[in-house]
């Protein structure tokens, strides 16, 4: 777990072989990006500032289609398809909401699973409780978002946890536009497996 590291938010920093981050967004850090997952283009998920903080010339940037009207020179990504980075394997997954107009199936958002340093990390993105969580497998860490409003709530996440059986859980989406430490607190009383509740670095 010393390898995760929350930066708020949905915002997170795997450290190992190589540095990832995922939907940097009001980051204190300043270390250098080998990639950047960005999972959909609203502006908490998709931020210029923050990705200019941390991109290096050889930083391998994967987001969306339409993340092509703010940002340059990245992989084009959709759920469903896997790519290699050395030893790092990324897959994408589908991230959408059913009964909310927030994140419409059709934008083709996703979240990612990364299998890096023998774990596989699945960051869920901004989502409902889908049906296309039950075909995860072998997820070592589930960063679930559990803000509500916007993707699923406490009650969701919990059941996201019975369907996805990962090791360890890690709540995200809090603290900023949705979401309360009360949330993340109940979700850890109440889930059925670990829960880790990460400091914001």
């Amino acid at each position: 777990m010393n390898n995760i590291h929350w930066l708020g938010h949905a915002s997170f920093k795997l450290t190992g072989e190589k540095i990832i981050y995922i939907d940097p967004y009001e980051i204190s850090e300043t270390e250098k990006a080998d990639i950047i997952l960005i999972t959909h283009t609203h502006h908490d998920h998709l931020s210029m500032d923050d990705i200019e903080k941390i991109r290096k010339l050889d930083t391998v940037i994967f987001a969306p289609e339409d993340a092509r009207s703010k940002l340059s020179d990245f992989k084009s990504v959709k759920p469903y398809q896997v790519f290699n980075v050395g030893k790092i394997r990324i897959e994408t997954v589908p991230a959408y909401n059913l009964d909310k107009e927030f994140h419409p199936e059709e934008k083709n958002w996703v979240g990612y699973v990364i299998e890096v340093d023998k774990q596989r990390i699945y960051h869920a993105g901004d989502t409902d409780l889908i049906p296309e969580m039950s075909e995860l497998k072998d997820i070592d860490v589930a960063l679930l978002p559990i803000g509500g409003t916007y993707t699923m709530d406490v009650t969701e996440a919990l059941q996201a946890v019975n369907i996805i059986a990962p090791k360890i859980a890690i709540p995200m989406h809090y603290g900023k536009l949705s979401g309360t430490k009360m949330d993340a607190e109940k979700f850890k009383q109440l889930a059925s497996c670990k829960v880790e509740l990460l400091q914001n670095e």
